[in-house]
């Protein structure tokens, strides 16, 4: 087991990093539109076959669904989101930390893998000083891909 667990050492110290450097100081419903915008044109530019939904809370602020996506992109959507509200942290954070100790989030959560998928694709909207406060989720890719595309979208807002 510790093999495992050095094995994923590294990613999960970069993905805990993500989560404490990726946050904003406000968010509402124009910036979730700014944001939605932002990656849709970036989804665009790059032709990417991928599907995304912002949240604050449990209201659906943004949601898009680019050439090459199905409505399984959508399941993946509530899926990723839903292990993201559980635990506050990112879905791909949690399959990592699963994995890292030999299981699954399936094994360990118990919960219904029809309703909650751990996958990469899902960050939480993390206000400083507030914490959690939504979710953007992308569904399209594998799983560290839609990650990837979610943070550097997110880091590339931020920094504008």
């Amino acid at each position: 087991m510790a093999t495992v667990a050095t094995e994923y050492e590294e990613l999960l110290i970069s993905l805990r990093e993500q989560e404490s450097r990726v946050q904003f100081d406000g968010f509402d419903n124009v910036t979730a539109y700014r944001l939605g915008l932002q990656m849709a044109a970036s989804a665009t530019e790059r032709s990417l076959p991928i599907a995304f939904a912002i949240r604050r809370g449990t209201q659906l602020l943004f949601q898009v669904a680019m050439p090459g996506t199905s409505a399984e992109n959508d399941v993946w959507l509530d899926r990723k989101r839903r292990v993201t509200e559980l635990s506050g942290r990112s879905s791909y954070l949690v399959k990592i930390q699963a994995n890292s100790t030999g299981g699954t989030f399936e094994e360990y959560s118990r919960m219904d893998p029809g309703l909650y998928g751990a996958d990469g694709g899902c960050f939480p909207v993390i206000v400083r000083g507030t914490g959690p406060v939504g979710t953007v989720t992308a569904s399209g890719l594998t799983g560290a891909e839609d990650h990837a595309f979610v943070v550097g979208e997110l880091a590339t807002f931020l920094n504008a």
